[in-house]
């Protein structure tokens, strides 16, 4: 497709948004699906770029819908930067939903990609057996056809009750062999999309929120040992008047070229509902200053150091114009630009979680799952785009 200035106008919903004052310019080069047709719904996805120039995009897939309980960790890798993907190989399949993916790598060359066990079909699956005319509602809002029913009952009855309630947790698996071969799972205390990311002294920090226990804690476990162990660092306080444990989730963070480690946060308090909170450390991850809001409606988001020490990050933005939003910081964190419009073409709110890498020319390249208009099930996308 023709490239265009992202940050002058872009016709979004029929509408022409005018730039912002405080935006940079940034060009969009290219928008395409980048899951093969046949691939079944495909969520939540990461991209990471290796040392060695190599991408890969790690994906929850093998679903019926946004839940169920078929879910698969999926990945494709590049080697001509995003130009060509090889056809999705399965890295992870339990018997439950695995949820989300994050990838990185770590300072040993080591690849982990991140994931999340889940039973939040269980409600959606008891209503269908209880009721003839049940419509799943929310994400699921369709019939569910008998011959889906069945098929749900099936991969449920996999394991027994018990057996199922030991599964849940928040997982990483390892390859040291670039992707040949993985690990079994090891528990990471804490879960979110992106996964963790690799700091300058070696460690491995992972802002996060436990899923499966009572306190549900907001804050980071680390690594030291290349992921292969994970333990409990700091908790990140809450703002007056929020509730941390039931409104704050899946969270983000990149090391600053000052020193700081900045975290993003999903917000779902009453107060700036829907908006991204952030807050920081000074001291490696082991104290946090207490979540602010930064004025951006939008979520989850994905943090990148650029080369050139600015962070960016990208968002979905799950209301109008539906589509993927990105960011700039040219203070190490403390200020945002407005925004950059990467796409629009979303029929609801079934899209974002984007991730960015930087290419070897500079251009960056965006990953995120969307369900375009009209379409049954969610695909991937990218988009290749120049920040200037």
């Amino acid at each position: 497709m023709r490239s265009r200035r992202l940050a002058l106008l872009l016709p979004l919903c029929g509408v022409l948004l005018p730039a912002q004052p405080a935006t940079p310019v940034a060009t969009l080069l290219e928008v395409r699906t980048i899951t093969p047709r046949e691939e079944p719904y495909a969520g939540w996805p990461t991209v990471v770029r290796r040392a060695n120039g190599e991408l890969w995009t790690v994906w929850s897939g093998g679903r019926d819908a946004h839940v169920c309980p078929m879910g698969q960790v999926r990945a494709m890798t590049s080697r001509d930067g995003g130009a060509t993907w090889t056809y999705p190989r399965v890295l992870l399949d339990t018997a439950l939903d695995d949820r989300d993916a994050g990838v990185v790598e770590t300072a040993r060359g080591t690849l982990l990609v991140t994931t999340f066990t889940s039973l939040a079909y269980a409600p959606y699956l008891q209503r269908a057996q209880a009721m003839t005319d049940f419509k799943t509602g929310g994400w699921n809002a369709q019939p569910m056809p008998a011959e889906q029913l069945a098929r749900w009952i099936a991969t449920h009855a996999r394991l027994d009750d018990a057996t199922r309630q030991a599964e849940l947790g928040q997982w990483v698996i390892r390859s040291t062999d670039g992707g040949l071969t993985w690990s079994a799972r090891i528990p990471t205390v804490v879960n979110s999309p992106h996964g963790p990311i690799r700091l300058r002294d070696g460690r491995l920090l992972y802002p996060g929120k436990e899923l499966w226990t009572p306190a549900k804690r907001i804050g980071a476990a680390e690594s030291s040992d290349d992921g292969l162990t994970w333990r409990w660092l700091a908790a990140i306080p809450a703002r007056p008047g929020d509730d941390a444990t039931n409104g704050y989730h899946e969270l983000h963070g990149v090391e600053t070229d000052d020193g700081r480690i900045v975290v993003q946060i999903r917000n779902h308090n009453p107060a700036q509902k829907g908006e991204t909170l952030q807050c920081e450390s000074a001291d490696g991850g082991r104290t946090w200053t207490v979540p602010a809001a930064i004025g951006v409606w939008g979520l989850p988001s994905h943090l990148l150091r650029l080369r050139d020490g600015r962070l960016l990050m990208t968002y979905g933005h799950r209301r109008a114009p539906w589509g993927n939003q990105a960011r700039v910081s040219a203070d190490h964190g403390r200020t945002w630009s407005a925004p950059i419009f990467l796409s629009g073409e979303g029929g609801s709110r079934d899209l974002g979680y984007p991730s960015t890498v930087q290419l070897e020319d500079g251009s960056l390249l965006s990953v995120w799952y969307e369900k375009l208009p009209g379409a049954a099930a969610a695909v991937l996308r990218q988009a290749r785009w120049r920040l200037n």
